[in-house]
């Protein structure tokens, strides 16, 4: 990649083209659980380049607010949540959930028309334990559709939640990458002897020892599917070890389950050189699933123990990520404790946005590289007709759409396992 496709791919704010595809999706502003309280303390997020506040008022309805007032721009973050409305501190001014204002305390009656004055708000919606809000054109909106992690009303979705401070493409490319997990998360995806993934208390156990997989990638209307294929450890002659990873653009990676829930990823770019990073456990009734608490916990990103208030890991670049050493020499690959901890090092550590044009990519990097082309190519045309990818057609619901993992007969065509692929199933070679 050269630095100005770098620059193309990686860059949100403003009127930058990325940034542009991502404000045409319903954007994660916060979970749920942070604003469960109606006339609660509003919740300070930045998205995309811009501080906005998100609240519930009285009737349990969600606001998305511009942070700073429109009279003074004090921050509304420490405004008074009540009777249906932010009243500013400074002033007194009020602003229900579409940014009306509804009372003037500071003005004398008829000095100024409240319909002529309007804080900037932007829509919001509830899906899949998580606050919505779609910030580009309003003539452009799609209906809010709830996210693939939670495709039924009553599947069971358990997040947790941690700023990064990178760009949101080289996260992105560590959750469509397989090829990393036998390495960097050798010691807590661990080759054993069972028929399919497994999750327990301490670690996930994968039927493969395999470490270089082999890839195939199918483009879709929504993003891409691929396949890592690998050599199980039982019935190798006839069988495969497949796990099939799906990108839903621009936030969404399914990633393979196991036997206890499903697994996404969901990415909410702060601003080009920090994102919001939500690791989500789901299940339907085909699992036990996992308690909030509990997923938390098994990745070492626990509130107020492993992250602050403000979602800011306390392992960090400073700290070296509270690497221990010792337990390196002792036999763990990292030192470094939680599966996305692992993977916050690694991202961190190659810059705010790194440079890919001193790269060296691998055989192991065709699910990235095709990801790079397809984000070039959907930036490029956003630029040039305005058009974003995943919002036209065909329409693939995203309640369709899911990952797969399992050791199948080599004769078994990858495509036809999981859902969401628009290529007609055909028996493999």
């Amino acid at each position: 990649m050269t630095p100005e496709e770098n620059d193309l791919m990686c860059r949100v704010e403003g009127d930058a083209p990325m940034g542009q595809i991502m404000r045409r999706h319903w954007i994660a502003a916060c979970l749920s659980e942070e604003v469960a309280e109606p006339d609660g303390k509003p919740v300070r997020v930045r998205l995309l380049g811009e501080n906005l506040v998100v609240f519930r008022d009285s009737k349990g309805r969600l606001g998305v607010l511009d942070e700073y007032c429109s009279h003074r721009r004090a921050s509304l973050v420490f405004a008074r949540n009540e009777e249906c409305g932010l009243r500013c501190l400074y002033h007194g001014w009020k602003f229900d959930v579409d940014g009306n204002v509804v009372d003037m305390a500071s003005e004398p009656v008829g000095s100024v028309d409240p319909s002529r004055v309007k804080q900037k708000s932007y829509p919001a919606r509830e899906g899949g334990g998580f606050v919505w809000t779609y910030m580009g054109p309003p003539e452009e909106m799609r209906e809010f559709e709830p996210p693939a992690f939670a495709p039924t009303p009553d599947a069971r979705v358990s997040a947790t939640k941690v700023r990064v401070k990178c760009n949101w493409a080289q996260i992105l490319e560590g959750q469509i990458d397989s090829a990393h997990s036998s390495s960097l998360h050798s010691s807590d995806m661990v080759p054993a002897q069972v028929d399919g993934a497994k999750a327990t208390d301490v670690n996930w156990l994968r039927p493969s020892t395999d470490k270089a997989p082999r890839f195939q990638i199918e483009r879709t209307s929504y993003g891409f599917r691929y396949a890592a294929i690998r050599k199980p450890i039982l019935n190798e002659a006839t069988h495969d070890y497949i796990r099939t990873t799906v990108y839903i653009a621009p936030f969404t990676a399914l990633i393979p389950p196991n036997n206890v829930h499903n697994v996404a990823t969901l990415l909410t770019p702060e601003d080009d050189t920090t994102t919001m990073f939500y690791f989500i456990a789901w299940n339907g009734a085909d699992k036990p699933g996992i308690a909030p608490d509990d997923w938390r916990k098994f990745n070492v990103l626990q509130w107020g123990v492993d992250v602050d208030e403000n979602f800011n890991g306390v392992r960090n670049a400073a700290n070296a990520y509270r690497q221990d050493r010792a337990a390196m020499k002792a036999g763990n690959f990292t030192g470094i404790a939680g599966i996305p901890n692992q993977d916050i090092a690694m991202w961190e550590s190659m810059g705010p946005i790194g440079d890919r044009s001193q790269e060296r990519l691998g055989a192991s990097d065709v699910a990235v590289a095709a990801f790079r082309r397809l984000m070039l190519e959907a930036a490029r045309t956003m630029r040039d007709s305005g058009k974003a990818i995943g919002t036209g057609e065909p329409r693939i619901p995203h309640a369709s759409i899911s990952s797969f993992e399992g050791v199948v007969p080599k004769t078994t065509n990858w495509r036809s396992l999981g859902g969401g692929s628009e290529t007609k199933p055909e028996r493999a070679a």
